[in-house]
């Protein structure tokens, strides 16, 4: 569990400390505030080894290539790579001020706040101006997707995430079977659409197969309105615990499904993210890849992501809460309000499979 106020070593009870919106079933993360450090605006999150209560699939991990290793954060900061691998494209990660190894095994990571509005303040434009700043970064990293150019001795580090699409998707608590004809879901989503997540669900294992044939470069694995601010010199990336290779077009996928299934920002504006981020993003990798494989990838990267999502709602129907982090809303707008992207998605899973 988090507190409402950082550990008094370091935050004094006589410094503001505001706790920050966050994923507070994720083990590794102890905490979030924005507080002060030396006179300064300053982030404070709780890096948190294994073994704090939580569900399993959320559990840290001390393997370095596991998706969720609770160090990654720590190193991406103290290697420099977080702040510098996408910095020549100008999408800047956090400054850090200080990375605080603490008795108890736990480690304070002090980043200076990146001012400016909120992700989920964000217009189509900014996702796009995001989408074509990360197209850039990605073509820098197609050919050393470990890695290698930023670290002494040209060696990869091991405590990058080895797999993380296969191993996050994989690790959802989907529980079988999968209750496609249940009420709810009926009366929210019609028949074609349930036909097409199922079939989605069914052919999971095909389309992570599939999306092992594409190029590989540095991935963000995160890439969402919750994790970006809008800063004036451009925008600011946020949380790095899941960096490491992946297949190209994924963290653009990502930032079109993942702004709107929370209901954080107006799912109105759907097809025009849509359409916006996926174009700017295939002009910022600059024909790296093949425009029309590159919309390719951005859809089947979309399906390999988010294949899970309807099983897990469906077997979370009637439960107090469907939804276990940001979302706030109850079943039935859940239900309603997740179909546009659900449908999105079911298209970009068949255009991507055909």
């Amino acid at each position: 569990m988090t507190t409402s106020r950082p550990p008094t070593d370091l935050v004094p009870v006589d410094v503001p400390a505001e706790q920050l919106t966050h994923n507070t079933l994720n083990g590794v993360t102890g905490g979030i505030w924005r507080t002060r450090r030396d006179g300064q605006a300053a982030v404070l999150k709780l890096v948190t080894p294994p073994g704090r209560p939580g569900p399993a699939h959320w559990a840290g991990s001390d393997e370095p290539g596991h998706w969720n290793y609770w160090r990654r954060e720590v190193e991406a900061y103290r290697s420099g790579l977080a702040t510098a691998a996408y910095a020549d494209a100008g999408l800047a990660a956090p400054t850090p001020m200080a990375v605080d190894d603490r008795p108890d095994g736990s480690v304070a990571l002090w980043l200076a706040e990146a001012a400016g509005r909120p992700g989920v303040a964000c217009t189509p434009a900014d996702l796009g101006e995001v989408a074509g700043r990360l197209g850039a970064a990605h073509a820098r990293w197609l050919g050393d997707p470990e890695a290698r150019e930023l670290l002494p001795g040209g060696r990869p580090p091991d405590w990058l995430a080895r797999d993380w699409l296969r191993d996050y998707t994989l690790s959802r608590p989907v529980v079988a079977p999968v209750p496609w004809e249940h009420p709810v879901a009926v009366a929210a989503w019609p028949r074609p659409l349930r036909d097409t997540l199922r079939a989605l669900w069914d052919r999971r294992h095909e389309v992570l197969a599939a999306t092992d044939r594409l190029p590989r470069t540095l991935c963000h694995h995160d890439c969402w309105p919750m994790n970006l601010v809008f800063a004036g010199s451009g925008p600011v990336l946020l949380d790095w615990s899941g960096v490491g290779p992946g297949p190209v077009g994924e963290d653009a996928a990502n930032l079109v499904l993942d702004t709107f299934l929370d209901g954080l920002v107006d799912v109105a504006l759907l097809d025009e993210v849509a359409a916006t981020v996926v174009d700017r993003y295939v002009e910022g990798l600059r024909g790296a890849v093949a425009p029309a494989a590159m919309v390719r990838a951005v859809r089947l990267t979309g399906a390999a992501k988010y294949f899970w999502l309807a099983p897990l709602m469906l077997g979370r129907l009637g439960r107090s809460a469907i939804s276990q982090t940001y979302d706030v809303r109850d079943e039935a707008a859940m239900m309603a309000g997740r179909r546009p992207v659900l449908e999105l998605l079911a298209r970009w899973a068949a255009e991507a499979l055909d």
